[in-house]
């Protein structure tokens, strides 16, 4: 991507600058914030206790989360910034959950049986009563895109009414030099979301991505316990038109072996399949059965929202957002343990949104509004922050900016700051600046090779054109003993992402997680009490969004 001209980004370091300068010269001094990591800790102790059974979204335990974030939220000094004056926005829902699932490839005399979480996980977000589908035949499509201003398109075959079989992430992942798809970075034309959403389109009748750990992130107990839960999708005119009957993931050994069975090389296709020559490839004789009840119903979930009112500009708001749902509860792990508590995904965000809210109480008030919101919906598909964009409760056009939080630092300090999503906007330069007050460097689009810019909640508001600013500390570890640390990291990318085993433990490092608050606390401080509206930088997908509302900003 291309960034903005250096002139375009030193005007507007300087503003930050001289508004800083000129708020020091009064009496309402901008503070300098003292983050209290013991009581972090009790936050994240608390939402991830056992008591509020992983956080399901619409289930009794996200009462128990609104009534303890409003708490929180209203004794930190914040206000109710929701609906009609109370705490929460409702977000309206469809719930899909699955049961009695069977499944069975087909190829001549060869049969296997499909198993929900181990071999594959099926499921649906289309309503109905039950899912059928029969010697349906499979198509390997590539990576399932349809990208014209790329000059790409997978679908040189007509799907319909096929399962089609598609790789995860984006057609660079294996050979980032062909640069087809931005080279290293995934696109979102990598995430599995696309992947349904393009097969729907296509009038697929189902789809399986080949499960793979290092283009997925993650391993396959991950992608079993994600979808061995009921899925939400938001309520739509038409689901049809954009929701496949089965959406699944298949593991990679037996989609090797059903490669081979059919006459092909899994490996060959897959380097065929990162050229714009693809052809698709029929499995030839190859079908799936797919079976399964669905029984889906209406409901409503909650964003939860608070509010510090400006004191000059209260039109004009600064989101600090993170989500406070995680997967609820599922089949018992090896240990018998069946709550998914997500202490660090993400108790620990939505911890930090109350810790971030007490400073902001402690200091003067802002001359902008400050604006909390723990979304609801992200563990399915970032859908509370998808309806919040689409239904503000603050105009985006008058929405300076803001900073997501998901999944903070809990194992220590490290020398640098990751900035997904770097070169998109005029946000990177202060909270680099910020990362080298405290002696950091940066890591530009940390994570862009597993797509991480677009799976979290800052990225609906991206696409209707608020500058999102998504930080987490990176690079290596700066205080002893550093073993440990990295041990535990990688354990719980290992073990403990999206499984029971993500428990809240009592030693946690949160000096990481502090400075990573300190940098979105002080550009916020700058911004909020400034005139300067951060831009997208030109060549961002996003710029054109905000230019549409230009006028309302002057």
């Amino acid at each position: 991507m291309r960034i903005s001209s250096s002139v375009a980004v030193l005007a507007f370091a300087a503003a930050l600058a001289g508004g800083a300068a000129a708020q020091a010269q009064t009496a309402q001094a901008q503070t300098a914030p003292a983050f209290d990591a013991a009581r972090i800790s009790e936050d994240i102790r608390v939402l991830s206790d056992d008591s509020f059974e992983g956080r399901g979204i619409a289930t009794p335990a996200e009462q128990k989360v609104i009534d303890y974030l409003s708490r929180q939220y209203a004794a930190a000094g914040f206000a109710p910034g929701g609906e009609n004056g109370g705490w929460t926005q409702a977000v309206g829902l469809n719930r899909f959950s699955v049961s009695n699932v069977s499944g069975q490839l087909k190829l001549g005399d060869w049969s296997q049986s499909l198993t929900q979480g181990q071999e594959v996980t099926m499921t649906t977000r289309l309503p109905g009563a039950a899912v059928d589908l029969k010697d349906k035949p499979l198509v390997f499509v590539g990576y399932g895109i349809s990208a014209p201003e790329r000059q790409w398109n997978d679908f040189k075959t007509d799907v319909r009414g096929k399962v089609i079989v598609v790789l995860v992430n984006d057609a660079d992942f294996e050979d980032p030099s062909l640069n087809t798809f931005g080279g290293e970075a995934m696109t979102y034309y990598g995430r599995w979301t696309y992947k349904f959403e393009e097969a729907a389109r296509q009038g697929a009748a189902g789809v399986l991505i080949v499960h793979e750990t290092k283009p997925a992130s993650y391993g396959w107990t991950t992608v079993a316990n994600s979808w061995g839960v009921p899925q939400f999708d938001i309520v739509r005119a038409d689901p049809s038109a954009e929701r496949v009957a089965m959406e699944g993931w298949i593991q990679r050994d037996l989609a090797v072996d059903l490669f081979r069975r059919a006459g092909l090389d899994f490996e060959q296709e897959k380097i065929k399949a990162r050229s714009r020559d693809f052809q698709p490839v029929d499995l030839t004789g190859a079908t799936l059965d797919a079976k399964f009840d669905v029984k889906s119903e209406r409901i409503v979930t909650h964003n939860i929202v608070a509010k510090l009112e400006g004191s000059t500009h209260p039109d004009e708001t600064i989101l600090y957002t993170g989500h406070w749902d995680h997967i609820g509860m599922g089949e018992p792990d090896a240990n018998g343990d069946r709550i998914f508590n997500g202490a660090i995904d993400n108790a620990s965000g939505t911890a930090a949104l109350l810790e971030m809210s007490r400073q902001w109480s402690a200091g003067p008030r802002p001359e902008r509004t400050i604006v909390m919101i723990s979304f609801t919906g992200e563990e399915s598909g970032l859908l509370g922050s998808e309806f919040y964009a689409a239904n503000p409760l603050y105009p985006v056009e008058k929405t300076v900016g803001g900073f997501n939080i998901d999944s903070a630092a809990v194992f220590g300090r490290m020398n640098k700051l990751g900035v997904t999503g770097y070169g998109h906007s005029e946000l990177d330069e202060p909270v680099i600046a910020a990362a080298a007050a405290q002696g950091r460097g940066f890591v530009g689009d940390a994570g862009a090779a597993a797509g991480i810019y677009f799976r979290s909640d800052h990225f609906p508001l991206a696409k209707k054109g608020v500058p999102m600013a998504y930080l987490s500390s990176t690079g290596e570890f700066v205080d002893a003993p550093i073993e440990p640390r990295l041990a535990r990291a990688a354990d719980y990318r290992a073990n403990r992402y999206h499984q029971a085993a993500d428990e809240w433990e009592a030693d946690w490092d949160y000096s990481g997680m502090l400075q990573d608050l300190d940098v979105m606390f002080k550009v916020g401080q700058d911004l909020a009490n400034s005139r300067t509206w951060p831009e997208w930088k030109s060549g961002s997908e996003f710029g054109p969004e905000r230019a549409k509302s230009a006028a309302q900003r002057r």
